[in-house]
């Protein structure tokens, strides 16, 4: 059993016991404690942003120059497809489970998460589904290529690797619902009992509802992804027409789940953005309560707009208009937050180190993603621009802009209480303004591309395109080199404790229990749930 079962002890014998701890190898391999997981997650997550990352710039490489450079056609979609679902799945999710882990029981004043076992576990299966995805290049007739969205009847001619792929996407998906479940019982049933819902911090609120999201909609993409096995080797018809089956109806299930996962991947943003603006505003976060109603709000509503991706699938007129406009109404709530954010900037005593520089490009980025998903959201302008380069462009805003900088920026308002010494702020700075100039090197151009017509998961384009997509491959190199800058210039030397000592709360501004416990964080906090004042962000007792 974990030292916290063993020894329900005050903080003054964490010493004492720690030699229970497991230590080495075993640490990580057998690790129960929040923190080693969160860990365990973060640094999955950094590799595989790294592999994605190497398949977009082989993309983008391919991209430089019209006619064929460097690649069949054959293999530039398996780069698209893998590129796609190790993203999604193995860089996005992972990610934010590694900050839930980490934090939720830090701010909700809880030993650890409620179910510590089944926590390590849902950690190790992302291993063999990653390894599986990356090795699927190494199949026999390569990786699949049906795109992210695995649309049929693609899925239906692919080779092993797409079996290996459904494998991979079946054990990803059983380790988010327990992770979900972990985080859904840590929050309602592990909060120290002087912190109602309502005064909980935003994070956590915007992981619960994350979670109950996710429950929801991975058994939905298991079952896509089942039937397709299933149609592939058991001789069932759900999605080829010879038999009476329906692509289409794939379309459906698999968007049923691939709108709210959009979502799965955005609300733990909206939550680090929304503890790091107040911080260093130096101000409460305006409109707590309205947040809280927006996140679910958007969480309802997600459900029912999926077939916004499926307006050139010829479906009647009076669908079209209910999604378009249920698309236009998660706008709103959407908004609100946005708002929020601007308010609790406004008249605040702000400074601008790289958590909250973080945070305005988030803000600033995101929004504009925001507005050309508004865009496609009309049903006769997505028809034009549906499958361009406009939709890559609106996604990745919201996706790499919003998803990737808010994760950037929770990376640098908590790895000082991670890791116990501060970041460079210089260098910090240069991550950030290489980062967000990069970015809008790649992916704005490619809106130009997309109203002019130029059609998504093409290795081949004709000449007017090509200054477009030069930029963007140049842009997008930049980009990747300032990732890599990242990991070896700050990621690396704070996690070796390279750097100034952290203060217990280096923001003055930061509100909340996490800054309540030492720097580094230890390994156990909160072995009794502590005593908090009327406002739940500081212990008293």
């Amino acid at each position: 059993m974990s030292a916290i079962l063993e020894h329900p002890a005050s903080h003054g014998h964490d010493d004492h016991h720690d030699h229970h701890a497991p230590t080495g190898w075993r640490r990580w391999v057998y690790a129960t404690n929040h923190k080693d997981i969160g860990t365990l997650y973060l640094l999955f997550s950094l590799t595989m942003l790294m592999i994605g990352g190497v398949l977009a710039l082989l993309i983008r490489a391919e991209l430089f120059q019209p006619g064929l450079q460097m690649m069949q056609p054959e293999f530039f979609n398996q780069l698209t497809t893998m590129h796609g679902l190790i993203m999604v799945f193995g860089a996005i999710m992972p990610g934010f489970v590694g900050f839930a882990n980490w934090m939720i029981p830090l701010q909700v004043g809880a030993a650890d998460m409620a179910f510590a076992r089944m926590n390590n576990f849902s950690f190790w299966l992302l291993i063999p589904a990653g390894l599986m995805m990356v090795g699927s290049f190494f199949m026999p007739g390569g990786a699949p290529a049906a795109g992210w969205t695995l649309y049929a009847p693609l899925t239906l001619q692919m080779g092993p690797s797409m079996d290996a792929g459904i494998f991979a996407v079946h054990i990803l998906g059983a380790s988010s619902i327990m992770g979900a479940i972990n985080i859904i019982v840590t929050i309602l049933n592990m909060r120290s009992p002087d912190m109602p819902l309502m005064k909980m911090p935003i994070f956590c609120w915007t992981w619960l509802i994350t979670a109950f999201l996710l429950i929801a909609v991975m058994p939905v993409l298991a079952g896509a992804v089942t039937m397709t096995l299933t149609d592939r080797h058991f001789g069932t018809s759900f999605f080829n027409p010879a038999g009476g089956g329906d692509p289409v109806m794939y379309q459906h299930i698999f968007w049923f789940f691939g709108h709210p996962e959009v979502y799965i991947m955005i609300l733990p943003a909206f939550g680090i953005i929304s503890q790091v603006v107040p911080a260093f505003s130096r101000k409460k976060l305006f409109g707590y309560t309205s947040m809280v109603y927006a996140t679910s709000s958007i969480a309802i509503l997600s459900f029912i707009v999926w077939a916004h991706h499926m307006f050139a699938t010829g479906m009647p007129v009076a669908a079209q208009l209910f999604f378009m406009y249920a698309t236009m109404l998660i706008a709103v709530p959407t908004a609100v937050k946005i708002f929020n954010w601007v308010a609790t900037m406004w008249r605040g005593s702000m400074t601008f180190e790289t958590p909250m520089l973080f945070a305005v490009g988030f803000i600033f980025v995101f929004t504009m993603g925001g507005f050309t998903g508004l865009i496609l959201a009309m049903a006769p302008i997505d028809i034009q621009l549906q499958d361009t380069y406009y939709v890559v462009a609106h996604f990745h805003y919201v996706l790499v802009a919003g998803s990737l900088f808010a994760m950037f920026s929770g990376y640098y308002y908590w790895a000082p209480k991670w890791t116990g010494v501060m970041y460079n702020e210089t260098r910090g700075k240069i991550h950030f303004w290489w980062s967000l100039i990069a970015f809008n090197i790649t992916f704005f151009p490619m809106h130009f591309l997309g109203l002019a017509g130029m059609p998504r998961r093409y290795v081949d384009y004709p000449m007017q395109f090509a200054d477009f997509n030069m930029l963007s491959s140049v842009g997008g190199f930049l980009f990747g080199f300032a990732q890599v800058y990242f990991i070896f210039f700050i990621v690396i030397p704070t996690m070796r404790g390279i750097g100034q000592k952290a203060a217990q709360k280096p923001w003055d501004g930061a509100e909340g229990l996490e800054w309540e416990i030492p720097s580094p964080a230890p390994f156990h906090t909160f072995e009794t749930p502590p005593k908090l004042d009327v406002t739940a962000t500081k212990i008293v007792g």
